[in-house]
């Protein structure tokens, strides 16, 4: 009855109040300006009165503060096109940057193929395939002097997007400065612009001039967080992490994410009323330098909580852009584990709407899967029609725009976001076992290791097989002793000692399995945003096959060499996997 009492509790008209408030009161919340402080000041209050304890971090992150940008065709004709900086793009001189323009479409390096972009202007589709910060490396490693990024839409959409293109995940480092950081320039343009200039490229050559206006530098930034601790209990330490960016792009940025920030504060106040039942905390996070710092806040906060979140984090739902108008089904991504977990809630109180899944990869504010805390987010979607129709849009033809104004915010549906997000985090709190299974995961990697062909030369494929199948094996026995253990709780005989074990053992298992199914840096660093090899699973394995194909020469052999490394640090995360499995079943046997 606690659950289902909880989850009638939660408001979409509270949500829409604090929505209408921020729109109105705190536009363009940027981070480093005096809005994205007052923001930060609103959500520590509002926190404050559903009874939390909150608190304003200032920290200084290398942001972006991007103007308007000249863009002018020259031939085969004169057009002058209304376009934005990017943030973090590069600004020319003044007498800006020429040059002959190439369509690639969605800019990743299989659409350079075949084509020579070396000191010329590149033309992109503005999608996550991959995003623009991906997009404008894979283009300045293979030559162009800038780029243009048509937005997503319908065709006639003449919204001009903003953005940010800096893949150095939150502040750089020396080596990541040096090697990360954005080297040209780049701006946006609408799509029926776009449309245009790839047209005319599809009849012969087009030439181009275009000149930015940005300043980038260190500013102060301010993030919010908020504390519901469990009652002492048994696992009064341990906490879920439900977080989402509070800065935003010029306008009212309603969905993006002045509505994911409202949606914070409405379960908040719910918690608060049924903290007494929980047995693990919540830690709210409202990052900042989202849009310009590319997380900057949010890598911060794991940075330099490390060891608090190391022992204690269980998971992290993420909540951005939530309750787009014209959405109609429901899409969640996440960790592989997750999975099961939250479509039994979603199927619960969804049956009749249409839900989708995709593993998570490391985008929005994921700056926990280094770490290694499983995370996933949920939000209305788009139907594939819909998407066909706008170019990929899955955020809405107005997102990063002008046009993200309240009336984006589809608030009947917004009490369904409220509902579920609800019963995802009461079954996180409450749950004498974290509901996590790691058959799905054992079962992705062993596909993941049989896609691979050709490996390098002693790259011991047959090795890693066989421990992935040691780990499915693993799996099958972890799982039925959390589900066994959890089926005694639910018939009113569970023994603490066992659920404290395997849950000790799932935070452990989680440090492991999150940083080797998502990262290819490891877990101390920070993988570029939308780095190519994230698309796949075991992203360190991702040059596998391409090592395997190179003529042996020097090259090769470096390649080889790091890969072999890459392989053996694999091999080692299955083995540990495999033991701390086996260690817990064995304990609660």
């Amino acid at each position: 009855m606690a659950k289902k009492e909880l989850i009638a509790s939660v408001s979409a008209q509270n949500v829409r109040a604090h929505v209408e408030t921020i729109v109105r009161e705190i536009p363009h919340r940027a981070a480093g300006s005096v809005n994205g402080r007052r923001m930060a000041e609103y959500s520590r209050d509002a926190m404050h009165a559903a009874g939390l304890e909150a608190q304003v971090h200032e920290l200084p992150a290398l942001v972006s503060f991007p103007e308007h940008a000249d863009l002018r065709i020259e031939a085969p004709r004169q057009i002058t096109i209304q376009a934005n900086t990017l943030g973090h793009s590069v600004e020319t001189l003044a007498d800006g940057l020429s040059g002959e323009l190439v369509y690639v479409g969605s800019g990743s390096a299989a659409d350079f193929e075949g084509k020579d972009v070396r000191g010329k202007i590149v033309l992109t589709e503005l999608s996550y395939a991959p995003g623009r910060h991906e997009k404008q490396r894979i283009a300045a490693m293979k030559g162009a002097i800038g780029a243009v990024m048509m937005n997503w839409g319908h065709p006639e959409n003449a919204a001009v997007p903003f953005g940010s293109v800096k893949p150095v995940w939150g502040n750089p480092t020396p080596e990541t400065f040096k090697s990360e950081m954005a080297v040209i320039p780049c701006i946006g343009i609408s799509r029926v612009a776009g449309l245009q200039l790839k047209e005319l490229c599809a009849q012969g050559p087009v030439k181009v001039w275009l000149r930015t206006h940005v300043t980038n530098g260190w500013r102060p930034v301010q993030i919010t967080t908020a504390q519901l601790p469990a009652p002492q209990g048994a696992e009064p330490d341990d906490f879920i992490i439900v977080g989402g960016h509070q800065d935003s792009w010029p306008g009212e940025a309603a969905t993006d994410n002045a509505a994911g920030n409202a949606i914070m504060i409405e379960l908040a106040r719910v918690f608060k009323q049924h903290q007494h039942k929980l047995r693990r905390g919540l830690e709210f996070g409202f990052w900042t330098a989202h849009e310009t710092g590319t997380m900057a806040g949010s890598t911060w906060f794991a940075d330099r909580h490390w060891d608090v979140l190391r022992d204690h984090a269980c998971a992290y739902l993420q909540i951005d852009q939530p309750s787009c108008t014209g959405t109609t089904q429901w899409h969640t991504t996440s960790s592989v584990e997750l999975k099961s977990f939250h479509q039994r809630e979603e199927k619960a109180l969804m049956p009749d709407r249409e839900i989708s899944w995709k593993r998570v990869a490391k985008s929005g504010d994921a700056s926990f899967i280094g770490l290694g805390v499983p995370m996933f987010q949920g939000e209305g979607a788009f139907t594939q029609a819909q998407l066909k129709a706008s170019a990929l849009a899955t955020r809405g033809w107005w997102h990063h725009s002008l046009e993200c104004t309240i009336d984006k915010v589809d608030f009947e549906y917004m009490q369904t976001h409220l509902e579920v997000y609800a019963a995802y985090l009461w079954e996180l709190c409450t749950a004498p076992i974290l509901p996590f299974n790691y058959v799905p995961m054992a079962q992705q990697v062993i596909e993941r290791l049989d896609e691979i062909k050709s490996p390098a030369e002693g790259f011991n494929l047959e090795g890693l097989k066989a421990l992935a199948s040691q780990l499915l094996e693993a799996a099958e026995r972890f799982d039925q002793s959390t589900s066994s253990v959890a089926a005694q709780f639910a018939a009113g005989a569970g023994n603490e000692q066992h659920a404290l074990r395997l849950n000790r053992a799932i935070k452990r298992i989680s440090r492991l399995v999150v940083p080797l199914m998502s990262s290819s840096v490891g877990k101390y660093a920070h993988d570029p945003y939308s780095f190519t090899p994230q698309s796949t699973l075991i992203p360190s394995l991702y040059n596998a096959e391409r090592v395997g194909r190179i003529q042996p020469d020097e090259e090769r052999w470096m390649h080889e060499t790091q890969l072999t490394r890459d392989r053996n640090q694999v091999a080692d995360t299955l083995r540990q996997t495999i033991e701390l499995m086996e260690d817990a079943t064995a304990s609660v046997a």
